[in-house]
């Protein structure tokens, strides 16, 4: 087998606004969308994203160990623009942390299941 995709949950009420940020701001390219979910890759990547319509009523109390994750130089920063962008859009979100190198950017009332984490790139650099 080889990996794909990771798949995660998004409220439809917000589900448009989501996507359009990732495109917008982080450059994904559309690859195909049904009536439930879409997919999305960033250039550069070989790792999809497949984001998936949930009414899930309760969110997961313990979302913040699950995440997309990006790398970048200024995470904090990348990530309290996002929340800048959801913000002029209607939908709250905040940025917190995990360590001074990791952050993330929770919009609770559109992930169901997830954070998006911004750590520096040494983070990643496993040796392999």
């Amino acid at each position: 087998m080889q990996f794909n995709h990771v798949a995660n949950r998004l409220d439809p009420r917000h589900f448009e606004t989501v996507v359009e940020m990732l495109k917008l701001q982080l450059g994904f390219i559309e690859l195909r969308r049904t009536e439930r979910a879409i997919w999305l890759r960033q250039p550069g990547s070989n790792v999809d994203l497949q984001f998936s319509r949930s009414e899930t009523a309760n969110r997961d109390a313990d979302k913040l160990r699950s995440q997309v994750s990006f790398l970048s130089d200024t995470p904090r920063e990348a990530l309290e623009a996002l929340a800048v962008w959801f913000g002029a859009r209607g939908l709250a979100a905040t940025v917190g942390s995990y360590s001074d190198r990791e952050f993330y950017l929770d919009a609770p009332e559109a992930f169901v299941d997830f954070v998006v984490e911004a750590m520096r790139p040494e983070l990643a650099d496993y040796g392999v």
